[in-house]
């Protein structure tokens, strides 16, 4: 049974409501306050008393299966990141890849993040990038199956699109790969936290997320999984006394690399936001995903109510709008729009020319009706 928290708890969580209307958990969201209290007691217990080798693997063992959980893998197939960018380079650069291997992406829709890295190993003659025909605005499953060539090795997508908010048929997607023998990897940083995830039902092969989003953590930390079906065909393109069997024996350099995702951890972990990153996962995994999903959708839908009585054009599609809502008005420099919210206290994002908006559970219906009501008072101006 999940946890059924009061509006006053959501708020007492994140402290940052008392002032502003915080709407950008698709940017950058603000860290909960179990998040921030265990990094603080990590460093407070740190600077009186250096922590063993034992309590720190505890504190990052406690965060990897809280992550697996979430996600439906298994803790071995879980290694920290700095970031979402990071886990997918660990893909790209540490890949067995073969002659002629082929990899698709829609790079006019993804984030730089699950394009650059491909392209790299194009320019270097690694791999060639097939380019997804993305001329309908989204990613579509019948685009991927006319870009499947007989070399293609991977897909690799978003969960969500960054920018319009359109959320990926990420199992349909996965048995599309399942039916033509193509690895999977997702960029997960726009729905982990926010929306459920099983990596396994899904077919995901890779995925890559950090949590200062949707997760409520702290930015410089994040999880990449690896299906520990194919671990074995990723090399870590950085090593250290961490990526061997015989990592706590610093006198007897035995070059024997661990056969989980654990190989691509080389060196110290940053236990602090590793302590915080945890305690985000806890909280999210209290009153439990679906809850969430359910909550945020229901603000959404309000906003878009109010939003096209106003005569702002909404978007996505409501068939893929979860969590992120967009909108633009055709009186109005969206811009100036974003500046005059900002000026208000409502934190919101803006982007390809569209205003960004991406609330949390914590958020409530007076702060959908506060940012349709400036809106509609801009309207007037």
């Amino acid at each position: 049974m999940k946890r059924a928290m009061s509006e006053s708890q959501y708020l007492d969580e994140f402290p940052i409501s008392a002032e502003y209307v915080c709407l950008n958990h698709a940017g950058v969201g603000p860290p909960s306050q179990a998040c921030v209290g265990a990094v603080q007691e990590f460093l407070w217990e740190h600077s009186r008393g250096m922590h063993s080798f034992d309590d720190l693997e505890f504190i990052a063992d406690l965060c990897r299966g809280r992550f697996a959980e979430l996600i439906g893998s298994d803790q071995e197939e879980i290694a920290f990141v700095r970031n979402t960018s990071h886990g997918l380079s660990i893909v790209a650069a540490g890949l067995n890849w073969q002659d002629d291997d082929r990899i698709m992406v829609a790079t006019d829709l993804e984030y730089p993040s699950n394009v650059y890295p491909w392209l790299d190993l194009e320019k270097r003659g690694v791999a060639k990038v097939d380019v997804i025909d993305t001329s309908e605005g989204f990613l579509g499953t019948k685009s991927v199956l006319k870009t499947i060539h007989e070399k293609t090795r991977m897909l690799t997508v978003s969960s969500a699109n960054y920018a319009t908010g359109d959320v990926s048929n990420l199992e349909e997607l996965g048995n599309l790969c399942r039916d033509h023998g193509i690895l999977f990897c997702v960029d997960g940083i726009q729905t982990i936290g926010v929306l459920p995830t099983d990596v396994k039902k899904m077919g995901i092969h890779f995925l890559s997320a950090d949590s200062h989003k949707w997760m409520l953590g702290v930015m410089g930390i994040g999880c990449l999984y690896v299906d520990s079906a194919i671990v074995e065909q990723v090399h870590p393109p950085l090593l250290g006394w961490r990526s061997t069997t015989n990592r706590w024996d610093f006198d007897t350099p035995i070059f024997d690399l661990i056969q989980h995702s654990g190989k691509f951890e080389e060196g110290s972990l940053p236990y602090p936001l590793i302590a915080g990153f945890s305690h985000s996962l806890k909280l999210i995994s209290e009153i439990g995903v679906e809850v969430i999903e359910k909550r945020v959708n229901e603000l959404l839908e309000l906003l878009a109510m109010n939003l096209s009585g106003l005569g702002c054009i909404v978007g996505p599609d409501p068939s893929v709008r979860k969590h992120i809502l967009t909108f633009k008005h055709d009186s109005l420099d969206t811009e100036w729009v974003l500046e005059k919210l900002a000026e208000s206290k409502i934190i919101v994002s803006m982007r390809r020319g569209r205003i960004r908006v991406s609330p949390h559970f914590y958020n409530t219906e007076a702060d959908m009706l506060t940012l349709s009501d400036r809106v509609g008072c801009l309207l007037k101006d």
